[in-house]
């Protein structure tokens, strides 16, 4: 069976992805935020260029031609952030990219705000946003790797098999309960996500939560099938730090 390949946070290296996507036969390759790639996306993957779908991180903004070498690549078209896509094999894949941030939303009881957000849209931030801080006629730049309400509102009005994300659901020590609530909107069956470098076991809550939830760590690459029976995860390379945290509780 061909695999559906979810990376975690490269980090500026993509050879051990397009060898693992080769070797296994990979039918699509997703990338969970914060790629940073050193020259353009497409020209970091340009030996699987056809397989690669990605949503942003936090650090993929992080300057303005790390910006461009992102969201400025020909694989722009394929950042599934905010919308639902069909993969070859159909699996429709959800995409939520970025972070929660104070300025703009952290939907935390113990946030600034109390979990109310401070814009709710793009649109709303940038019309807000003083002219010498605006980035190609919006809010900063910064901010394309930042979540916004009506995006999350959106996407649980559509349906869904697969959940990425770059924050994690609420199983995890520093994850979110309102990623639980959108997976259960959309009927996802697996939600899965990068961001914090980390690989807990979440399989005990699954059969509760409504979904399977899955965390890829540093440069880790786990394969997820939706089986009849369930959903099952196979860890095809090891995160660079799972080893040493292993065991943590969540």
């Amino acid at each position: 069976m061909e695999p559906i390949l979810y990376c975690g946070d490269p980090h500026g290296s993509f050879r051990h992805i397009i060898e693992t996507a080769e070797q296994t036969r990979a039918l699509a390759v997703v990338l969970l935020g914060d790629m940073e790639p050193g020259r353009p996306l497409h020209e970091e993957l340009q030996p699987i260029l056809d397989r690669v779908w990605w949503i942003p991180g936090n650090h993929d903004a992080d300057s303005d031609d790390l910006w461009g070498r992102v969201w400025g690549s020909k694989l722009a078209d394929r950042n599934v952030h905010g919308r639902v896509v069909t993969l070859r094999d159909g699996t429709r894949l959800a995409g939520l990219g970025g972070v929660f941030r104070e300025a703009v939303w952290h939907p935390s009881p113990g946030s600034a705000r109390g979990g109310a957000p401070a814009f709710r849209s793009r649109e709303e931030h940038a019309a807000s946003t003083p002219r010498q801080d605006r980035w190609a006629g919006g809010h900063h730049r910064k901010h394309w790797g930042t979540i916004y309400p009506d995006e999350v509102d959106r996407l649980a009005d559509l349906q869904a098999d697969v959940l990425i994300s770059h924050e994690a659901p609420g199983y995890h020590p520093n994850g979110f309960d309102l990623l639980d609530t959108l997976a259960r909107s959309m009927n996802v069956r697996a939600s899965v996500h990068g961001h914090h470098h980390d690989r807990l076991d979440s399989s005990p809550r699954w059969e509760a939560q409504g979904f399977a939830s899955v965390g890829v760590g540093l440069r880790g690459i786990s394969a997820v099938f939706l089986e009849p029976d369930g959903v099952r995860v196979d860890i095809v390379r090891e995160g660079e730090l799972d080893g040493q945290r292993a065991g943590r509780p969540c």
